[in-house]
């Protein structure tokens, strides 16, 4: 088995007492990062609800006896993405603030009363209230989470680290879809309020981040979590250094915000990140995602609406872990091309068979009731292998440090707001179009992202940021 696999470090450290080489152990950050991505399955379990409640939230009327119209559950479905939008930038001034650790921690208060007004809702505003409060907290963990696992990892394994929040967000969308096929949405609910506890009672013995610390100037408690980290006998002061270099290297080289905000090089950046996020979101994957019971059950397959539905979390899985072990071999752009193609063939599958549906005789749409299950799957996998995760790696490449921050978080807030429209209108647009029609527009956006990404997304695999920036700038 490779050494790194055993939670031992390839780079070789001097100890304190000077007479033995030692090196870094792995497994503390493993361990501190699955911690803090356990809030990331308590994400996915908020972002798969929807699912279990039943085509226009029949489950809902049957458990908790409150009648609900489709209007309202479209508005229950989509409210969280807005409760997401909403914390994407208060999150990162608050983690500054106050630290990545605390205010993750601090996020589960709200994920408990989120999940008590959805256990004991007894009205369409509870449910609502619940879920923008639920969503808010999942948006904190979008931003929090890969900011610690990146802060605290050494360099050679933080990308797998960074992995880990998509791995565990899909995670948490398999484990409700699963759960709502064995439990009622009230019993869903429960389990989904206690997975929050269960990541505080393990995260709160893990460290803070280093890096937040050396910000504060607190170089002491920096060294105790470093230590903590890389194991008792690791040479802390060393990487302390470095750390403390290349912050006084940017704080010295920082160029005034609108000074960079103006250049080329960010103006090129802004239109390439924001695209991706357009076409990640307008794609209607989180409609396939939210809704997915509901596409299963209009479809009449053979398979059970809740048997396909865990199928296709399970691909899910599967997928983020395939594109955590090619993003840094395969390369950004050729993952994102693959993607969308076929994402665009799938969504256009899926349009002819719900046309067909609509309009065909019996007996050929009863041929074909395995279609919509293979065409969500591939639909899945395919995001989840280029334009799930693949936009957020690379907002945090094309931007320079004077503005990543601020642009990041735009682009995050950008990003759950189409979410929301999406979610939120993807029944009124089924109902008035028909769903055939519906997944042919998705087809249509993901066949203009080809062409965007074709022509204007850069491969950045492999590059400084520097280089990033002169091929932006043209030069």
């Amino acid at each position: 088995m490779p050494e790194q696999h055993l939670g031992i470090s390839q780079q070789t450290l001097v100890s304190n007492n000077g007479d033995q080489a030692l090196s870094a152990k792995k497994w503390p950050q493993y361990t501190a990062s699955l911690a803090s991505t356990l809030g990331a399955l308590a994400a996915g379990m908020v972002l798969a609800w929807s699912s279990s409640a039943g085509d226009k939230g029949i489950e809902l009327q049957k458990v908790y006896g409150v009648p609900v119209s489709e209007e309202e559950f479209s508005w229950i479905g989509s409210i969280s993405t807005l409760g997401a939008g909403a914390i994407c930038i208060p999150i990162g001034i608050l983690a500054d603030f106050i630290g990545r650790k605390t205010s993750m921690l601090l996020m589960v208060v709200f994920f408990s009363v989120g999940w008590l007004l959805i256990i004991f809702a007894d009205s369409v505003a509870m449910f609502c209230i619940g879920r923008f409060i639920t969503g808010l907290s999942s948006g904190a963990f979008c931003v929090a989470a890969p900011m610690y696992a990146a802060e605290i990892a050494e360099k050679e394994i933080r990308g797998t680290l960074g992995a880990f929040f998509q791995l565990l967000l899909t995670v948490g969308i398999l484990l409700s879809y699963i759960l709502g096929n064995y439990v009622d949405i009230r019993e869903l609910s429960i389990i989904s309020a206690v997975v929050p506890l269960i990541f505080f009672a393990i995260f709160v013995f893990m460290p803070e981040s280093p890096i937040y610390y050396l910000k504060k100037g607190d170089e002491d408690s920096a060294r105790k979590s470093l230590i903590r980290l890389r194991g008792a006998h690791y040479d802390a002061d060393g990487e302390l250094q470095a750390h403390k270099n290349a912050m006084e290297e940017d704080s010295k080289n920082m160029a005034p915000f609108w000074t960079v905000a103006k250049s080329r090089a960010t103006i090129k950046a802004f239109i390439i990140a924001y695209g991706l996020m357009l076409f990640q979101q307008l794609s209607g994957v989180n409609a396939v995602i939210f809704y997915t019971s509901s596409i299963f059950g209009k479809a009449g397959s053979s398979l059970s609406s809740g048997s396909s539905t865990m199928i296709v979390g399970a691909m899910q899985v599967v997928a983020a872990f395939v594109s955590s072990l090619v993003v840094d071999r395969a390369g950004r752009k050729i993952l994102l091309l693959v993607s969308i193609i076929f994402m665009c063939l799938s969504s256009c599958t899926l349009g002819v068979y719900f046309y067909l549906d609509d309009h065909a005789e019996r007996a050929t749409v009863d041929s074909i009731t395995w279609l919509p299950l293979v065409s969500v799957c591939v639909f899945i996998i395919m995001f989840n292998m280029g334009f799930g995760p693949v936009p957020w790696t690379m907002v945090g490449e094309l931007f320079a440090p004077e503005v990543k921050s601020v642009v990041a978080g735009s682009a995050c807030l950008f990003n759950w707001l189409l979410a929301f429209i999406v979610t939120k209108f993807f029944s009124n647009l089924s109902t008035g179009m028909g769903l055939g029609p519906t997944f042919w527009l998705f087809s249509g956006i993901c066949l203009i992202g080809c062409a965007f990404v074709g022509i204007l997304v850069p491969e950045t695999k492999g590059k400084s940021l520097e280089q990033i920036q002169r091929e932006l700038n043209g030069l």
